[in-house]
Order: structure tokens, then C-alpha cells, then sequence
């Protein structure tokens, strides 16, 4: 059960890239490397889960309760060699002021070491000062070692390393140069992700070699053998034994659409799900299944492709207007709008739903979120027993807006925090679709799997809603 949790003293501190190489350092060396994430994220844990060869699960305050990310967590460490907790952003960063939501938080409740990954561009001594705030700030928080990143050579390494060894007594584990090889692009989402990385595979490979040779991964192993944490005392929940599977879910994985938590498709598949991909960039139609689940992702970087599959758009819409069951998330609403512009160029989309995606230069909407149902949506939160509509919450990061919109939409869900569709809703309900900014998590408080599995299966069976009454032309 060793652990340790990866963290940095703020954004964009090679954080990613690093604990990228050191999951595929470790799997190399033939250990079972269980990756996770911190915060709602599907970029990092796609590269985490291609350097590991496991799927990376998220543990977020904002959608789970402490029990249910210590029962998440442990029942995915218990069977790995090592678990590897990357966090977002900085150390101490979170929401809260008090810092109940932060990094450190985390690292607390999972007995987490915490390896300490600083960006050291343009510093030197300055470093000792840096470091000694992090080790006193928090002494519930044991920062068992630091790697420098962006090191500008030997000459400079030396000094850093000169100014920690006399004002600290925090192990240096590596140092890592300023090489580009060794950085995953960005763009407006942050790094490009795996389904997009034509050299995915090569970039690991370059990060692994780039931490064996220059960091202490015996040190590493040590730190995180040495860790507290639950797991030694609370013994993993087992899984509930998954349903047959009696439908057929079909779920967009290509280059457009890629953004879905490991642990949201393992719920529908315990829900009595086959999980069916489909690719709407080169598949002529769809497969045969009951349902559709169509995620986030960068439509936009692919909307040419999108556009000139006809036929597959024409499949999309055919079965959506004759009312097979379907979820759109974020890139998967922009999908089946009209239209996509990006960057002054429009493209023809699927045009089920009846307005137009287009692609801002800033956030349209940005960070947690508060759903509360209207009970318009086609499986909905059950009513509660005090009659106060159900909240949930999800989180959405999207640089698009949906314009020309009609007056007469339905609405699965109110906006209590965030922005959604237009700052007060969201969630398109359009007979047998529901389609949405915000990304949900199957979640103690909001099973969502389980209840769009059995509308799907009542949808076959007959005793579902029905299909959309309006179908959207397409313009």
C-alpha cells in the first residue's frame, strides 16, 4: 500500500510531465502503478493512465465525501504496487480558504507523503525561503522531498541544491532540465490530450528515460513504502456483483471525444451496460445499441472531419430524432447542435439540438458547479422525501456558447452555482436526450450511470418517453 502524493508550488510547474515519467518509470521497472488525480480533470489522467496502463480515478471535495475518496482510493491502492496522487494547481491551493479542499488536504486524509515538484526557472537561493514556507505551513503535511524542474544546468542545479542542503534538511530526489522534448503541449483546455498525441507512446517513453537517469526512484519507492493512510486499517470495499449486461451503450472515443471518468464507465458496465465504442470521425454509422453517450472533448480541433462524415452525422440524427436514449456532455452538445465555429470558420454539425455552438477566445464557463433538478429530465434524481429539489454537483470548463437558441427549451437542471447554458440552465431535455455543459459524476450523491441505464433499458422495452415531437432542421 505505498503512496505518495505529487504536488507542486503552482500551476504549470512540470507537475504532469513529471509524475507522467515516474508512473511509466516505475511500471518499466515491473511494478503495478495505480495513477489518480486530484480535482475534476480528464486531460492528466489520460496521460497518466497511457504511462501506467491503468485507468486513472479522480478524488474530488467537491463531488465526494472524505469516506467515499478514502473507500475510492483505497480500493484501487490495495491491489497496486504503488499509488501516485497527482494533485492541481499548487500545494495549499483549493477553494476553501481554510484549505479544507486543497492538496494538502488530501494528502492528509490519505496519509500521503508529498514529493514537492518546483518550476526553478530565473531562481537560486530563493529557493530556501520557498521551501521552508511550504515545510511550516501546514505541519500536518510531510513533504518528504523535492525535484527540480527546469534546471538551466550543472552550474545552476549546484546552487539550488547548495541553498536547500543548508537552510533545509528536505532531500533533494532529481532534477529535471529545460528540454522541450519533455513537455506535452498546451492550448486552451491545458495539455493536449492522449486521443490527439500522434507520439503519445514517444513522449512517455521520453519522460520515462528522463526520470530514470535523472531522478532517485529508490528513494521514491522508499518515501512512498513509508507512507501512513487508511488502507492499512480499513480493508478495500469489495465491488457489488455487476448486473448482466442486457443493453448495448454506444460511447464516442476518438480523436473528438475523450473525456470520461473510468470509474462513470465501470458504473454503467455494474449497471448491466456493454460499453460500445464508436468513432464519429470514421465510422460510416452507428453500431447497433440501445443508448448513446457522447462526452467532452476538442470537437473543434476536428470539426473539418466531423462535418465530412455525412453519413455519420445523418446516422446521429436519424436515431436521435427516432428516440434512442442519449447523453451529451460538453463537446458532445456541440456535436449535435447545427453548427461549430471556431476561429471564424463554421462547420455543419449532427443539428438535433436547435442552436449553434461557437468558440469563444476566453472561458464561457469555468470551475465547480451546482445542478438542482426541475424534473424535466428524462431520469431524473428521485423526489426527496422534504420536497426541496435534489442539488448536484458537477463541474464544466467549456470556451463555447450555445447562441440561437429557441424560446421553447426544456431544462433538466437549474444553475445554482456556475454557468451552464446561459448562466441560469442547464441540461437540453429534447424527448429522449439530454445534453448539457456540465460534466456529472457517478457519485454517492448522484448516481447518474444507474438511472440512465435503466431509462435506456425501459426505452427498449417500450416504457420509456418518446421521441422528440420538433426535430431540428439542419441549416
Amino acid at each position: 500500500m505505498a503512496h505518495l502524493l505529487i504536488a507542486a508550488t503552482h500551476k504549470s510547474s512540470g507537475k504532469t510531465t513529471f509524475t507522467t515519467g515516474l508512473a511509466a518509470a516505475l511500471t518499466r521497472r515491473g511494478m503495478a502503478v495505480q495513477p489518480f488525480k486530484k480535482g475534476p480533470d480528464y486531460i492528466d489522467p489520460m496521460w497518466l493512465s497511457r504511462a501506467a496502463g491503468k485507468p486513472c480515478c479522480n478524488l474530488d471535495f467537491h463531488c465526494m465525501r472524505e469516506a467515499e475518496i478514502i473507500a475510492a482510493f483505497c480500493r484501487r491502492d490495495t491491489v497496486a504496487d504503488i499509488s501516485i496522487v497527482e494533485t492541481n494547481k499548487g500545494l495549499f491551493d483549493g477553494v476553501d480558504v481554510e484549505g479544507r479542499d486543497s492538496n494538502a488536504a488530501l494528502a492528509a486524509l490519505l496519509g500521503a507523503p508529498v514529493v514537492l515538484v518546483i518550476d526553478t526557472l530565473g531562481m537560486t537561493r530563493g529557493i530556501a525561503p520557498l521551501v521552508l514556507g511550504y515545510i511550516n505551513f501546514d505541519p500536518g503535511v510531510r513533504i518528504a522531498g523535492v525535484v527540480l524542474n527546469k534546471v538551466g544546468g550543472p552550474r545552476h542545479e549546484g546552487k539550488l541544491r547548495a541553498a536547500l542542503e543548508y537552510y533545509t534538511d528536505l532531500p533533494v530526489l532529481g532534477a529535471l532540465g529545460r528540454d522541450p522534448a519533455l513537455e506535452i503541449p498546451e492550448r486552451h483546455l491545458g495539455l493536449v490530450p492522449t486521443n490527439e498525441a500522434g507520439e503519445a507512446d514517444r513522449s512517455v517513453d521520453l519522460l520515462a528515460e528522463a526520470v530514470s537517469d535523472n531522478v532517485d526512484l529508490d528513494r521514491i519507492v522508499e518515501i512512498a513504502r513509508n507512507a501512513d493512510g487508511p488502507c492499512a486499517v480499513l480493508a478495500a470495499i469489495p465491488d457489488s456483483a455487476p448486473r448482466s449486461k442486457d443493453i448495448r451503450i454506444g460511447v464516442a472515443r476518438d480523436a473528438a471525444f475523450g473525456f470520461y471518468y473510468p470509474d462513470d464507465l465501470e458504473a454503467l458496465e455494474s449497471a448491466g451496460a456493454e460499453v460500445v465504442p464508436f468513432d464519429c470521425l470514421e465510422d460510416a454509422a452507428l453500431p447497433d445499441v440501445d443508448g448513446l453517450f457522447i462526452g467532452g472533448g476538442f470537437p473543434e480541433t476536428q470539426m473539418a472531419a466531423l462535418e465530412a462524415n455525412q453519413t455519420m452525422l445523418a446516422s446521429m440524427r436519424s436515431a436521435i430524432e427516432g428516440g434512442i436514449p442519449t447523453y451529451a456532455e460538453c463537446g458532445g452538445l456541440m456535436y449535435l447542435s447545427r453548427s461549430l465555429t471556431w476561429r471564424g470558420e463554421t462547420r455543419e454539425m449532427v443539428g438535433v439540438i436547435p442552436g449553434d455552438a461557437v468558440m469563444h477566445p476566453r472561458p464561457q464557463g469555468r470551475g465547480y458547479v451546482v445542478l438542482e433538478e426541475t424534473g424535466a429530465g428524462p431520469w431524473p434524481l428521485p423526489p426527496s422525501r422534504t420536497g426541496v429539489p435534489a442539488r448536484i454537483p458537477v463541474h464544466e470548463f467549456h470556451y463555447a456558447s450555445l447562441e440561437n437558441l429557441r424560446d421553447d427549451v426544456t431544462y433538466a437542471w437549474r444553475v445554482v452555482r456556475g454557468h451552464g447554458i446561459d448562466g441560469q440552465h442547464d441540461g437540453i431535455v429534447q424527448g429522449n436526450l439530454l445534453a448539457g455543459f456540465s460534466h456529472l459524476r457517478d457519485v454517492e450523491g448522484h448516481r447518474w450511470a444507474g438511472r440512465f441505464v435503466a431509462f435506456v433499458r425501459a426505452c427498449r422495452k417500450g416504457k420509456g418517453r418518446t421521441a422528440a415531437k420538433s426535430p431540428v432542421a439542419v441549416r
